[in-house]
Parts: C-alpha cells; structure tokens; sequence
C-alpha cells in the first residue's frame, strides 16, 4: 500500500553524529550505532521495512543532542530518546507497526 503523501507511511530516522573534543553527541558511546542496526533488523523481521510501510535510517546531526541519543518519526514528527536497543524495538514495534507512539520515550 502507498501512500499518497510519500513513499514510507513513517520513516523512522536515527542520529549517528560524533562530535570531535567530547562533545555530547547522540553516537558519543556507539550506543545510537547498535540501536540503528537492531531497530533496522527489527523492522525487517516484522516484515515491515519496505516499500509503502516504513522504513529505518541513519541520519547525521538532528540539532537535539543534549536530549541524546534521538531519533525522530515522520511524518508524525514524534521525537524519542533511548537507552538500549530494547527501547529502539518498542518504537519499531508499537510505533511504526501499530501506529502507537512510545510515550515514556517521548521528548
């Protein structure tokens, strides 16, 4: 099923940026990097990683890092932060599957 107003009925977008001097950054511990990569397999698992449904991708700097790690849904424009790859599953699951947003993840 496409939808009219883009490709992806929701995209879900993770920052990957690492700021140089140690400055706070969404990827500092490479957690953002592992949270990507299960979010993406997740997705795929769940068989909704394609055409139509939803897609996951990794994005550079989303101006919130002191919020960080981020990631950000459109087109509903929901914001999350996480702590582990677990909280990244919940949002494929209950956000890009069900349509649910996560809301103890909210920011």
């Amino acid at each position: 099923m496409r939808m009219e107003s883009g490709f992806y009925q929701r995209h879900l977008f993770i920052c990957l940026n690492r700021r140089e001097e140690g400055e706070q950054s969404c990827n500092s511990s490479g957690l953002a990097e592992e949270a990507f990569h299960a979010a993406k397999r997740h997705a795929k698992t769940l068989g909704i990683h394609a055409e139509g449904r939803t897609r996951v991708n990794r994005c550079g700097c989303l101006g919130r890092c002191g919020q960080g790690p981020v990631a950000v849904v459109y087109p509903d424009g929901i914001w999350y932060t996480y702590v582990d790859a677990e909280d990244v599953q919940e949002i494929v699951e209950s956000h890009l599957r069900d349509g649910h947003p996560v809301e103890r993840l909210r920011i």
